[in-house]
């Protein structure tokens, strides 16, 4: 496989349509989401006509839960992801001319946004673009993004697997991925994505990984694979997606020169 070689966008490109970015999940996460909601409120609206007070306190209470989640995690996916990844970029006091993989890079949302910190650098994008992990998720999705953002001269996307990589050892000074190694199935698997992850590093490569709590068993993988200055540390309220005390992770690791 041959990627395009370094370049910026060419002109013209930019803003010809808005990037979209969708919601994570499946298409089907908001109707679930709306339809919590439905139950309680019904009861509540009932009860309060029955003249059952307790009996509405409760199931208002459950409704404003139900409301809380249902926020929280639209919040999390719309807004507050963009956020935290902007700053996690930011943190990583990129030159402008590195090279850098998305491992599950769905429609774009991280990787777009390293690809604008690298006006000299390459930005790979690598997924299986499952519509379950996201709604809208396509290839042509993100190409389409990848225009929209001023991006797509230093951008390239390819159909692959995380647990076999279709490119060559120590490709990548970085390596960055949201909410997608958690999706494969088995502790094993998961291991062999990581050993992946960490084969295309460079020497004195950098890696970030944003997961659910299962992250939080990636730091015995990826120092069997050689990794130092591991580090794995929960992220704070823009990443609940719903789950308030059960944040997601990062977990930071290097490949020593």
């Amino acid at each position: 496989m041959t990627l395009r070689p370094r370049g910026r966008t060419p002109c013209g490109l930019a803003g010809q349509a808005k990037a979209t970015y969708g919601i994570d999940g499946c298409a089907i996460t908001v109707p679930v989401l709306a339809s919590l909601q439905v139950g309680p409120a019904a009861v509540t609206v009932w009860a309060l006509r029955r003249k059952r007070r307790s009996f509405a306190a409760l199931a208002g209470a459950a409704w404003l839960a139900a409301a809380v989640v249902a926020g929280s995690y639209l919040y999390s996916t719309l807004r507050g992801k963009f956020l935290v990844w902007a700053r996690l970029l930011d943190d990583l006091h990129l030159h402008g001319d590195e090279d850098l993989l998305d491992v599950g890079c769905g429609r774009g949302a991280v990787l777009l946004a390293a690809a604008r910190r690298l006006p000299e650098g390459h930005a790979v994008g690598i997924d299986l673009w499952r519509r379950r992990d996201q709604t809208g998720n396509t290839r042509a999705a993100a190409e389409r993004n990848a225009v929209a953002e001023g991006v797509a001269g230093r951008v390239d996307f390819l159909d692959a697997d995380a647990r076999a990589i279709p490119l060559p050892d120590s490709s990548f000074d970085v390596v960055v991925s949201s909410l997608t190694i958690h999706n494969i199935p088995g502790a094993d698997q998961r291991a062999q994505a990581l050993r992946e992850v960490v084969r295309v590093l460079r020497p004195g490569g950098r890696l970030r990984i944003v997961d659910v709590r299962a992250g939080r068993r990636y730091p015995d993988v990826l120092r069997a694979a050689g990794c130092t200055d591991i580090t794995v540390r929960p992220l704070d309220w823009r990443m609940w997606f719903g789950t308030p005390g059960d944040p997601l992770v990062l977990v930071t690791a290097s490949k020593p020169q």
